[in-house]
């Protein structure tokens, strides 16, 4: 597989969104919206398994965005690799656990882009990239 398949449309009243740039161990997580398509970073979730989900469900219900947006990670080439899947899987068990509709991100390079622009938390830095990228894409 290379890159993602093609998205469903982004619903108009779609307006609010959280996105998680998932690692094993770190999680960013930034806040956006579709009419300043921006994004905001948050404080990055250092947990894994359940304790993970216990801190999403804890940002979900600060946040009540109308859907979810993860970064899917990819080699240069575009050729999947382990990282992706468990991404992919990440994003599954978002939409299983919370109902909300969850939209993928190819989110290569995210974090050298963090890095070098000054990051200070890199993984919240991410995530906002994701979500800018993701915005700039709406109608």
């Amino acid at each position: 597989m290379t890159g993602l398949p093609a998205q469903p449309a982004v619903p108009a009243h779609f307006q609010t969104f959280l996105a998680f740039d998932f690692g094993q161990k770190r999680t960013g997580v930034a806040t956006g919206n579709r009419l300043l398509r921006s994004a905001s970073p948050q404080e990055t979730i250092k947990a894994e398994g359940d304790a993970r989900f216990v801190q999403v469900a804890q940002r979900i219900k600060e946040w009540q965005p109308d859907a979810l947006v993860i970064g899917v990670p990819f080699h240069p080439d575009g050729a999947s690799h382990e990282n992706t899947e468990r991404a992919l899987k990440f994003g599954r068990q978002l939409r299983g656990r919370f109902g909300l509709q969850v939209f993928e991100v190819d989110e290569r390079y995210s974090t050298t882009e963090a890095l070098s622009g000054g990051a200070k938390d890199a993984d919240a830095a991410s995530a906002c990239i994701i979500l800018e990228q993701f915005l700039r894409n709406l109608p």
